[in-house]
């Protein structure tokens, strides 16, 4: 019997990436799940992989910055599968890197709506299809900048620190409520995300770095997926309010480790590769 046998998940962004992961991982666990991306041929392609294996999903397109859509996608999960157990806001853009004034308005616009308002949206249905039963785990989702500013990518650290106030806050306003919300900070995941970037012109080579940090400590999606497994299931029963993050001391440590045992034994570094794609400043 698995982990989240007849348990509903809903997980925004999950037509790849880590959200798929996600999805995969809870389905493998008995879950039914519920996709949700922006255009409905992702969504159908993803869907149409999980119930290739057998099991069971469904999944509609969702901008998560639309309430409409994101209470349409809670109708969805309980008109299919009778109930929403598990909601997992995974949905998240990186924006631009760059100094924030020479970024157009339209990037952090789309920063704030994806990770801001797409988040509180998708909280707020998912709490008020939760609170009335008394049970649920609400499960948000941290990044870089939650514990502090990190320049030329202020609009995204920002929002992960809006993020993390944000869900204690829930977790404390609804202690006594039977539902858990937690803050999960999945680490860097290995992803399209952190390949495909976009920077402002002349702030490009700044990310020259990033290839490091991901040779050490870029995880395949699958690794944080557990650790979300972990937060929906049982065992977190009567904690609400964790603060869990993947990359921890004994996981950079062990990058290390990892990465100098690589080139002992001549083994293939992971891909490091960066697309990035150059934007005019506008200042």
């Amino acid at each position: 019997m698995g982990l989240l046998e007849n348990k509903v998940a809903v997980i925004t962004g999950s037509s790849r990436g880590l959200g798929f992961a996600i999805a995969e991982t809870y389905a493998e666990q008995g879950a039914a799940v519920v996709l949700a991306a922006r255009t409905t041929k992702a969504v159908d392609e993803a869907v149409a992989q999980l119930r290739a294996r057998g099991f069971r999903a469904s999944g509609v397109a969702c901008d998560v910055g639309n309430l409409a859509q994101v209470e349409a996608l809670a109708e969805h999960a309980v008109q299919t599968f009778g109930q929403i157990d598990i909601w997992v806001n995974n949905a998240g853009v990186s924006g631009a890197y760059g100094p924030t004034a020479h970024l157009s308005n339209d990037s952090v616009d789309r920063v704030i709506r994806t990770n801001i308002t797409g988040l509180y949206y998708g909280s707020v249905t998912a709490l008020r299809h939760m609170l009335p039963r008394k049970t649920g785990k609400l499960i948000n989702l941290l990044g870089r900048g939650e514990s502090g500013p990190v320049k030329f990518q202020n609009a995204y650290a920002s929002s992960k620190s809006w993020v993390r106030s944000f869900t204690l806050a829930l977790a404390q306003e609804y202690a006594d409520s039977g539902v858990g919300i937690y803050a999960f900070n999945p680490g860097l995941v290995d992803t399209d995300m952190l390949h495909q970037l976009e920077a402002v012109e002349g702030y490009e080579k700044k990310l020259n770095p990033l290839r490091t940090v991901m040779r050490f400590w870029a995880n395949p999606p699958e690794v944080p997926a557990q650790k979300a497994l972990w937060l929906a299931s049982s065992a977190t029963d009567g904690k609400t309010g964790l603060r869990v993050n993947v990359l921890g001391m004994p996981q950079m440590v062990g990058g290390l480790l990892r990465d100098f045992s690589r080139r002992l034994t001549g083994k293939a570094a992971p891909n490091t590769d960066l697309n990035i794609t150059i934007l005019p400043p506008a200042l």
